[in-house]
C-alpha cells in the first residue's frame, strides 16, 4: 500500500517527528521543539506533557528527555534476533580475526539497520550503532541485501528513499545501480568502495534463512589502505563466508 493511500493518524506523527527531535537532541525545551517541528508551543506542550504522564519522556526542570523505557524496548527488540548472542559472538570473533570493524544489519521500512557493532578497539572511527539507519544505495550492507530481493521490491526502496551522493563515489544512476546489483549477486558479495564514507572501504555478505530469504547481512569495514583487492579477495571473503554460515546455522530474524 502506498504512502498515498494509507489512513494516517497526523497526531501520532507529530508525536513521533518529537521523539526523533528528542532522539537527536538529547534533551530540549518546548520552544526548541516547537520551532523544528513548526508547530505552536502550547500544541507541542500538550504532547510532551502526555508523553511524560505515559512515562514515554521525562521532564527535567523544563526540559524534555526520553525516559529509560526505550532501553527495555530495545532489549525487546533484540529478541526478534532468533539468536542475538550468537551474532554478537561471531561479530566479536570476526572483529578479533581481521582486525577490522565487523556489523550486523537488517532491512526495514527501506533502510540499513544495524543491529550489532564489533571493533575490537579499530583505529577506524565509523557513524553506525545500534539502531542507527543509513542508505541501502550506498553501503555494502545495503547493496548485498538488494541484490538478493526482486527488482519490484528494490525499486520501491529507491523510489521512497531516492540514491542520494553521499560521496562522489556514490552510484546515483538507476540504470546503473541494477547492473551493479548483478555483479553482487555473481561475485557474493558487495563492496562500498568510499561510496558512503571517504576513505573506508565496506564489503558485505547477505545472510539468509532456510528458504533462501535475506534477513540481514554482515560487513568489514576498514581504510581503503589496507582494504586491497588481494586481502579482500582472498582473507575478508573466507573470513565473512565462516561467519555468515555460523549465523545462518545458528539463527534466523523473525
Amino acid at each position: 500500500m502506498s504512502n498515498q493511500t494509507r489512513r494516517t493518524v497526523e497526531a501520532v506523527r507529530t508525536t513521533c517527528e518529537i521523539l526523533d527531535i528528542l532522539q537527536a537532541r538529547g534533551r530540549a525545551g518546548v520552544t526548541e521543539v516547537a520551532d523544528e517541528v513548526g508547530m505552536a508551543k502550547g500544541a507541542v506542550h500538550r504532547h510532551l506533557t502526555t508523553l511524560d504522564e505515559c512515562e514515554y519522556v521525562v521532564n527535567d526542570d523544563g526540559e524534555y528527555r526520553l525516559s529509560l523505557r526505550y532501553l527495555d524496548m530495545a532489549n525487546r527488540v533484540k529478541e526478534l534476533v532468533g539468536n542475538y548472542d550468537v551474532i554478537a559472538n561471531e561479530l566479536q570473533r570476526l572483529a578479533r580475526e581481521t582486525g577490522e570493524i565487523a556489523q550486523f544489519a537488517t532491512e526495514e521500512h527501506g533502510w540499513v539497520t544495524y543491529v550489532y557493532k564489533a571493533d575490537d578497539e579499530s583505529d577506524v572511527q565509523t557513524a553506525s550503532a545500534a539502531g542507527k539507519r543509513e542508505y541501502m544505495h550506498s553501503t555494502s550492507l545495503g547493496k548485498t541485501m538488494l541484490a538478493r530481493m526482486a527488482d519490484e521490491r528494490v525499486d520501491a526502496i529507491l523510489d521512497d528513499h531516492g540514491t542520494p551522493a553521499k560521496t562522489a563515489n556514490t552510484l546515483t544512476d538507476r540504470s546503473a545501480f541494477f547492473d551493479h546489483l548483478d555483479g553482487i549477486r555473481e561475485r557474493g558479495y558487495a563492496l562500498d568502495d568510499e561510496e558512503n564514507i571517504e576513505g573506508l572501504c565496506c564489503m558485505a555478505m547477505p545472510v539468509t534463512d532456510a528458504a533462501g530469504e535475506v534477513f540481514g547481512a554482515v560487513s568489514l569495514s576498514g581504510p581503503v589502505s589496507r582494504m586491497t583487492a588481494d586481502r579482500i579477495e582472498g582473507e575478508l571473503v573466507e573470513a565473512l563466508t565462516r561467519t555468515t554460515n555460523v549465523i545462518e546455522i545458528n539463527t534466523k530474524f523473525a
